[in-house]
């Protein structure tokens, strides 16, 4: 089993910065996938940006530019430095690990983000 838990979020303005971090722990050996996904009020989950194992990471176009995902290995741990942010990044942002034999996904509880304009 894998336990993921978030932490970071907040209240901030447009154009103010923020930093989520989230750390696995458990049989975390089996996980290749760290990724970070957001879900605002009445919209489908979507995923922001993934961190495979070996270095490739991925990004959402709405974010390219304004996030950078970066991952710790000896930590078990997986950042997501969020710049420039807009009013439309408000959502609830997840955690997510991926086991590497069955893709199965462990999520963290989420962490609130809210930009006011």
């Amino acid at each position: 089993q894998v336990r993921v838990v978030e932490s970071g979020g907040g209240v901030v303005q447009a154009g103010e910065s923020l930093r989520l971090s989230c750390a696995a722990s458990g049989s975390t050996s089996v996980i290749n996938v760290m990724d970070w996904y957001r879900q605002a009020p009445g919209k489908q989950r979507e995923l922001v940006a993934e961190s495979l194992r070996g270095g490739t990471v991925n990004y959402a176009d709405s974010v390219k530019g304004r996030f950078t995902i970066s991952r710790d290995y000896v930590k078990n741990s997986v950042y997501l430095q969020m710049n420039s942010l807009k009013p439309e990044d408000t959502a609830v942002y997840y955690c997510s690990a991926t086991r590497y034999y069955d893709s199965a996904k462990y999520w963290g509880q989420g962490t609130q983000v809210t930009v006011s304009s």
